[in-house]
């Protein structure tokens, strides 16, 4: 973590690999770092920030299971004997929650007030919600992250806040106001935070310093356009330090406001145009394959799609402003897939037929390659050389893709049928 800061102007200057090596999701590094004055970084899944107020220690995320006993290590090794006071959290996401136990136990030995964690209104919901669905989640995610592992489980038990607040909540300690305001954006109870007398916004995964995840396919509704407002209020107040969710901060007004602005600007462009088709009548296909993105925006070393992919936005808008049904007549009460990939086949000529042309399209028309191969597997679920031409079919997509979501997603899907199944994800034994 020594050269935290050079990192992040050779993000600013895209001369750093955040596709691979520091992508700002799936990047972890060692140790922590001091980046300002009373100011400690750790960047794991997540990024997570601790200040030194003069009277005790504020946490600005709490990291991953995996960051609970170094986040505690490195902030001892900083401040050995200042009491976390504490705790204030962007969302109920797991990569962002779970640190503050170890500092908990630590004040009831040392007879401290314990840490008091706080959220949005929404999160405790969205906790029970995460014990509701922990199978499912337990499957996305692996799919999501290309995680083979089968003792891989959602987790089911959280930290609920201690103080939850609905608009906005301000606190003073020492010498710096902490003031929460409630946004809709990637979820519908983060929170960003705003420290004037430092003149530091923490932005939660409203910003990650890469396309926003506004689209995932997998998870519940995100907020396009309500997470532009945000991102217009935050560069109202002319920051001068940018702490992201992920990646690395930004230093100097000008190119905070630039930042801020253009992710605006980018959500909002995408969001009106779907808008705009959807109020003409047209199908979700329709306004898919309509959308103009704008290329010099995602061209930006802070807006590249290395995560999300720009086309799961359109889907997140339509979900939101239009329901489940893409007003496509034949998917309102569908037959099942088997029955109509067997159609398909028989009118084919066979599973043969359909395997070569998915092996002949696959240079030219990848998506439809991916059409085919998943209408032979479903009309032959078992057939050895379905499952071959579908990896191979999956690995190609998955080379092609810049964002890491789709690259997993597609790679999953190959190393299934290296498998000889449909989706490992879904193949290993429930949580218990």
């Amino acid at each position: 973590m020594k050269d935290f800061m050079a990192l992040a102007e050779r993000a600013w200057q895209g001369s750093l690999d955040t596709v691979f090596e520091h992508h700002p999701v799936h990047s972890a590094y060692d140790g922590a770092v001091e980046i300002f004055d009373n100011v400690l970084a750790l960047k794991g899944i997540a990024c997570i920030y601790i200040l030194d107020t003069g009277d005790g220690l504020v946490m600005l995320d709490a990291g991953s299971v995996l960051d609970v006993q170094r986040t505690f290590d490195e902030v001892r090794k900083w401040r050995p004997n200042t009491p976390l006071k504490l705790a204030i959290l962007s969302h109920h996401h797991v990569d962002h929650i779970f640190a503050v136990p170890p500092f908990t136990a630590e004040a009831q030995k040392r007879g401290w007030p314990a840490p008091e964690v706080v959220a949005h209104c929404l999160t405790p919901d969205h906790f029970d919600r995460y014990k509701l669905t922990s199978g499912w989640n337990t499957v996305i995610n692996r799919r999501q992250f290309s995680i083979n592992a089968p003792n891989f489980y959602w987790p089911t038990e959280y930290h609920y806040p201690d103080k939850t607040y609905t608009d906005s909540l301000e606190y003073q300690i020492g010498g710096l106001t902490f003031v929460l305001h409630h946004a809709r954006g990637e979820t519908d109870d983060h929170t960003w935070t705003w420290i004037p007398q430092r003149k530091i916004v923490m932005t939660g995964d409203l910003f990650i310093w890469a396309l926003p995840n506004a689209g995932n396919p997998q998870k519940v509704q995100r907020y396009v356009s309500d997470w532009a407002a945000n991102l217009r209020a935050m560069a109202s107040l002319n920051p001068e330090i940018l702490l992201p969710g992920h990646g690395f901060p930004i230093l100097g007004v000008e190119r905070i406001q630039q930042a801020l602005l253009e992710t605006a600007l980018l959500l909002e462009g995408i969001e009106l145009q779907v808008l705009k088709g959807m109020n003409q009548g047209k199908t979700l296909d329709a306004i898919y394959h309509a959308v103009e993105f704008p290329s010099e925006l995602l061209k930006r070393p802070y807006l590249r799609p290395i995560y999300d992919h720009a086309h799961f936005l359109i889907r997140m808008v339509w979900r939101r402003y239009g329901g489940w049904w893409d007003s496509e007549y034949d998917t309102l009460l569908p037959a099942p897939k088997a029955e109509i990939a067997a159609t398909w086949v028989d009118l084919a000529g066979g599973i043969e037929s359909i395997i070569d042309r998915a092996e002949r399209e696959l240079q030219e028309n990848p998506e439809i390659a991916a059409h085919l191969i998943e209408c032979a597997y479903h009309a032959a679920p078992e057939n050895a050389a379905v499952h071959a031409a579908r990896a191979k079919i999956y690995r190609f997509r998955a080379a092609q893709q810049m964002s890491s979501m789709a690259r997993n997603i597609f790679n999953h899907a190959a190393l299934s049928s290296d498998a000889g199944i449909r989706d490992l994800a879904s193949s290993y034994p429930s949580q218990k």
